[in-house]
């Protein structure tokens, strides 16, 4: 090889280390602006990092708390529940909806929405990410949030560390620590432990599944039982549905008892509606048994329909059967209607007859005029 060659053949490398150099940069600069990465959140008023899970993800958050000196968004993301619904800021949806602009910042994250983007259908389905979100303050958790994928999330001017390589079962792992301590919140949308619940019951994993059984046993918080029972119902498909049937019949508490008959009519499994009739049968609390009787009316249906003339009929309890005439003012209008005229016409006890009459007059119905007219003119 000649001097010259040896030049050129030094010159060539030099370029190539020259655009090594750049790529590595670029890669870099692209790490601290996950924004713009497919699999990273849109982020706004942010200064966004990115930064890879290291030994797991409770250690990670951790090592990051111990490190912050100013208050910062950690969030990370996960397989999603299947199904149509949106979570805007922890406001669950269950149905089609374009989230907006999610206010961290915010008391309850403020959603906002671009009046431009009102016709635009987002689904979180199977396939989906759910974002979950830490707000890290004086080098603890302060807040937990949840949102889905198509949120912008709007951090108010907080940094915010994007967090890749989650895995679920360790983030069931680590929001249910914050679920089961300390006192659980019936109310406190703020609140660690609603945040945290939230958070598991939209996981796509099992995990969340055994997670969700164990915060419903018999020794929990009587709040944690019922927001819970919610979650199995609106969330957890048959898994859930599964779990809220052994609540039916062997949680002590009669509210939270009452609960699970919401749970059920929340729940998209057919099997639910049987399981609320027989609530409504069966439960030994006359409160459990209206409440049953309650939702029924609004889930509708002959089986629906049945079961709650069955209790006007045939319940010992006075109070059962006046939200049993409730529940028949529920039923579409071609089916309540005749129903409660045929109770304040012949049903023998005067309060279950009073209160028949009192919802046909709040049912505006031609038929429901009629039937006044005729018993007033004689």
């Amino acid at each position: 090889m000649t001097l010259a060659q040896a030049r050129k053949l030094v010159g060539l490398l030099m370029v190539v280390v020259g655009l090594l150099a750049l790529a590595i940069q670029s890669r870099a600069a692209s790490s601290q602006t996950p924004a713009s990465s497919a699999d990273s959140p849109n982020v706004q008023n942010a200064k966004v990092e990115t930064r890879a899970v290291s030994v797991n993800l409770a250690a990670t958050l951790t090592e990051i708390a111990s490190r912050s000196d100013k208050p910062l968004w950690v969030a990370y993301a996960v397989d999603a529940t299947p199904g149509h619904h949106s979570v805007c800021c922890g406001n669950y949806s269950d149905g089609d909806r374009f989230c907006g602009v999610c206010r961290l910042e915010h008391e309850g994250g403020l959603v906002t929405r671009d009046l431009s983007d009102s016709r635009k259908t987002v689904h979180l389905e199977q396939d989906g990410q759910l974002i979950v979100l830490f707000r890290v303050e004086a080098k603890q958790v302060s807040k937990i949030r949840v949102a889905s994928e198509d949120c912008v999330l709007d951090a108010g001017g907080l940094p915010f560390l994007w967090l890749t390589g989650a895995k679920s079962s360790e983030s069931v792992a680590l929001l249910s620590k914050y679920v089961t301590s300390g006192d659980f919140s019936e109310h406190g949308h703020e609140h660690l432990g609603n945040g945290a619940l939230t958070a598991i019951a939209l996981h796509g994993d099992a995990s969340a599944d055994r997670a969700m059984e164990s915060f419903v046993a018999p020794n929990q918080n009587e709040h944690l039982r019922k927001q819970a029972a919610f979650w199995l119902g609106a969330a957890r498909g048959k898994s859930g549905l599964a779990v809220l049937e052994r609540m039916a019949k062997n949680d002590p508490s009669p509210e939270v008892r009452s609960q699970v008959a919401f749970a059920f009519q929340c729940s998209k499994e057919p099997a639910a509606v049987d399981d609320m009739i027989r609530m409504a049968h069966e439960d030994e609390s006359a409160h459990v048994r209206g409440q049953a009787l309650f939702w029924l009316g609004q889930k509708a249906g002959e089986k629906a329909a049945s079961t709650i003339q069955g209790a006007i009929d045939s319940d010992p309890d006075t109070e059962v059967k006046k939200k049993a005439v409730f529940a028949l003012s529920q039923l579409p209008k071609d089916e309540g209607v005749p129903k409660l005229i045929e109770v304040a016409q012949t049903n023998r006890n005067p309060e279950v007859r009073k209160q028949a009459m009192f919802w046909l007059g709040q049912s505006h119905d031609p038929r429901a005029l009629d039937f006044f007219e005729k018993i007033l003119s004689r």
